[in-house]
């Protein structure tokens, strides 16, 4: 029983070697030959996934206006205090919504106008 345990610890030992060394051999490899054509494909996939991204925080920006809105208005009903922390809430919102709208193209130098 012991013979058979040495022998599959050295048979994992040797399999994990010889498939480690494969690996990092073809980790450092770099392929230059896609050229410009690669750089545009990756230029076009970050205008892509920077108009997803924008939508996305606009529709985060738009709950969060909506739900402070909303405990806005039934902390003026009710007659609770804190209602001027809701409306910074919703203000810090709408500005989060404008400068995301700014800011995330101008970091890639995109001008939308």
């Amino acid at each position: 029983m012991k013979g058979i345990k040495m022998s599959l610890r050295f048979f994992a030992i040797l399999l994990l070697t010889g498939y480690s060394s494969g690996v990092s051999a073809r980790c450092g490899s770099v392929n230059y030959s896609w050229g410009a054509d690669a750089l545009h494909e990756m230029n076009v996939y970050v205008l892509v996934m920077m108009e997803y991204v924008l939508g996305l925080l606009y529709a985060v920006a738009s709950l969060v206006a909506l739900y402070s809105a909303t405990g806005i208005y039934i902390k003026m009903q009710t007659g609770e205090e804190g209602i001027i922390k809701q409306i910074l809430i919703l203000v810090g919102a709408i500005l989060f919504l404008i400068s995301a709208s700014i800011v995330l193209p101008a970091f890639f130098g995109i001008n939308w106008g």
